[in-house]
């Protein structure tokens, strides 16, 4: 009966280490995230078979499964665990293709706040899923952007995997268009402050950007913001030589507010911006 044992023990183990083996070969060639195509690719199997492998896999705690077709690596102390990625970043190519990384998530990366989030905030001209959302433990805030603003991105690198993010001056130009992608109205603000203290010498691009989105309303707040900053007066004037006609709402989320005539902006009654 112990021979009998000992040959099973020995039979499962070497199944578990040409596992282990076949795992790690597709993850040396995979880029931290698999798909049905990389172990057709890798292991030259039919499709029915890669399913099933995947599937199998996942049925066994090695991958788990984030979004349809979509698996990463589950190491053995996150088995129980529903985030198991130490950069949910790497998700964002795959599940959020043609976007970017954007708002407090870009803000907190480019250091124009030391505040800290947990969730991720994506803009993306894919068709999807919008709003706040959960994929495996990792909180999502997803938002609808025309192609025509998939501009002002930079590409990073994490675990070997590219992904876009706005840069410091379309982040800020995303927050001020819509304050919600900045945590709201006065972290937006504060966020702005900083940006001009690391890159002042760059207030230039944020009015190349501005005129490049088309939208009048942001040279309303970019001067209002500069007024209250007393930045310099030919940014200030170049804002009111872009003034559109009719008004614009500083803060869509504010009950209260009062019409800076100066502006054409509507902004919080109450709202003080601590400069």
């Amino acid at each position: 009966m112990l021979l009998l044992y000992s040959s099973v023990f020995e039979q499962l183990k070497g199944m578990i280490s040409k596992r282990q083996k076949r795992l790690a070969e597709l993850m040396r060639l995979t880029s931290g995230t698999i798909r049905v195509d990389d172990v057709i690719r890798t292991f030259g199997l039919s499709r029915l078979q890669a399913n099933k492998l995947l599937s199998n896999w996942h049925n066994q705690g090695v991958l788990r499964r984030i979004s349809h077709g979509l698996y990463v690596p589950a190491k053995p102390s996150d088995l129980g665990q529903t985030q198991i990625l130490e950069d949910p970043w790497i998700l964002v190519p795959e599940l959020f293709d043609q976007g970017y990384i954007a708002g407090w998530s870009a803000a907190e990366h480019w250091e124009l706040t030391e505040q800290m989030f947990r969730s991720i905030c994506v803009l993306t001209s894919k068709r999807t899923e919008y709003g706040m959302r959960e994929i495996q433990g990792v909180k999502f805030y997803v938002k609808y952007v025309p192609k025509r603003l998939l501009f002002g991105i930079k590409t990073i690198w994490k675990d070997h995997i590219k992904i876009a993010i706005s840069d410091p001056h379309k982040t800020i130009l995303d927050i001020l268009n819509e304050p919600y992608l900045g945590a709201g109205i006065q972290h937006t603000f504060d966020c702005f402050k900083q940006y001009v203290t690391l890159y002042k010498k760059d207030l230039p691009k944020l009015l190349e950007y501005a005129d490049r989105s088309n939208n009048g309303a942001l040279f309303k707040k970019l001067g209002y913001f500069a007024e209250l900053l007393n930045l310099n007066s030919e940014f200030i004037a170049q804002c009111q030589e872009k003034l559109t006609k009719g008004y614009s709402v500083l803060d869509n989320s504010a009950k209260n507010k009062k019409l800076v005539t100066r502006w054409r902006i509507w902004v919080p009654k109450n709202w003080r911006s601590n400069d």
